[in-house]
């Protein structure tokens, strides 16, 4: 897995929510299809297990915390292309050719 180019790597063992140290890693993109994807991509956050599994309000028990960080993960993909060169547009379309989807 690549580095995150979501969360400074100093912190990748934190929870981004709360802190908590031993974070697991919590793919933004997540499933069969984009898993792969997100790996090569850097779009993963750390997250304590109580944020990523457990609580009702989770990565994964919560659909408005998943659209959000499907936001998140576009924006950081968006940005990092755009700082190797690419336009704005070019970027966001990159996206939607590489994930098929769009979340903005």
């Amino acid at each position: 897995m690549n580095d995150s180019i979501i969360v400074d790597m100093r912190y990748a063992d934190y929870d981004i929510i709360d802190g908590t140290p031993n974070a697991e890693r919590h793919h933004v993109f997540e499933g069969h299809r984009w898993r792969h994807l997100a790996d090569i991509d850097g779009l993963w956050i750390p997250l304590s297990r109580k944020n990523h599994q457990d609580a009702r309000c989770s990565a994964h028990g919560c659909k408005l915390v998943k659209t959000l960080l499907h936001i998140i993960g576009q924006l950081a993909y968006e940005k990092h292309l755009v700082a190797q060169g690419m336009t704005e547009e070019e970027a966001r379309m990159a996206f939607l050719k590489r994930y098929g989807e769009k979340f903005l």
